[in-house]
């Protein structure tokens, strides 16, 4: 019998499809007719594959083709190998579709729990095979991360004015920021005193400077004529920061979507403090010049749905 690679040269695809399917049918006119050939056609290239491996695949008997050994043989592994091809066309078809690969987005912590969530099961839904990679960062970081393509898309703000030049923007929603205490903190049992009080009398918990939030609320201190606060930890970890928060007397400004469940649990105090109004809408922030393909424009098009869907909600 020839060698491997002469097998390489010779057999073909077509060559196996005709093996399995005479296999399963034992029938050589069935078979050319499941094959869209003619029968003296079926029989010359079952004649070539035989003549490949030197010897006889099948046995005409009056019941039709009986395979031999060496037919049986052949059998299983042209079944196994045509199976194998069906799985492979259908994740290249998946893959073209966007059902698989690999889609990075990054976030702020205040679109996460609603509409970055939402957006990604229903994108897990469409696209069950694709892999997903989520992080959460500010969005100065997350600016950073797109302008070194570490992240396929991200939904925050413009970290500086000069950004609008590298990457488009789609507003989706905004933040409401709430300032919060631990439980049982001593400013929930008495009248609140003034802004100004609290900015020199009590520490704060704060994000970087670098941050659209931070800056927001930088800039309401200087717009009622106030400093910034005495004491103040600056902390960029959302984790580190409820931690911290529940720890101490420091008053922190955060998300209400991140907060939420810290909230409902009792665990934290919002005050009655209006802070953050300055903060600009967060949104959808891709690079310029740069073809979207799957499945980057698929979630794209979900979080335009959902961010729509939530405004919606929000006005009833």
């Amino acid at each position: 019998m020839e060698g491997y690679q002469a097998l390489l040269s010779r057999l073909r695809y077509k060559h196996l499809l005709l093996v399995a399917t005479l296999g399963r049918l034992r029938n050589l006119h069935q078979t050319s007719a499941a094959m869209h050939m003619s029968q003296p056609a079926a029989t010359r290239m079952l004649g070539e594959i035989e003549k490949v491996f030197g010897c006889r695949l099948f046995e005409r008997t009056a019941r039709g083709m009986t395979p031999t050994t060496v037919g049986e043989m052949l059998i299983d592994f042209a079944d196994n190998a045509l199976t194998r091809l069906d799985r492979c066309a259908e994740e290249i078809h998946r893959y073209q579709l966007g059902g698989r690969g690999q889609l990075t987005v990054g976030t702020i912590m205040g679109a996460a729990p609603d509409l970055v969530a939402q957006a990604v099961i229903q994108l897990k839904r469409e696209r069950p095979m694709l892999q997903i990679r989520l992080m959460g960062e500010t969005s100065d970081q997350l600016v950073e991360l797109l302008e070194q393509g570490k992240i396929d898309i991200a939904i925050a703000r413009y970290a500086t004015s000069i950004q609008h030049n590298q990457f488009d923007f789609e507003p989706l929603g905004n933040e409401t920021l709430v300032t919060v205490v631990r439980r049982d903190h001593p400013l929930c049992q008495a009248p609140l005193p003034p802004l100004a009080q609290l900015l020199e009398e009590w520490p704060w918990l704060l994000q970087p400077m670098a941050t659209p939030a931070r800056q927001a609320l930088e800039k309401e201190f200087e717009s009622a004529g106030l400093v910034s606060p005495r004491d103040i930890i600056e902390c960029g970890s959302i984790f580190a920061a409820l931690q911290l928060v529940q720890q101490s007397d420091c008053l922190m400004v955060m998300a209400e979507t991140v907060l939420r469940d810290h909230l409902d649990a009792g665990l934290i105090t919002p005050l009655p403090l209006s802070l953050g109004r300055a903060l600009a809408p967060f949104g959808l922030l891709t690079r310029k010049d740069t073809f979207q393909g799957e499945p980057v424009s698929g979630f794209c098009e979900i979080l335009r749905r959902t961010a729509a869907d939530w405004h919606r909600g929000s006005a009833v």
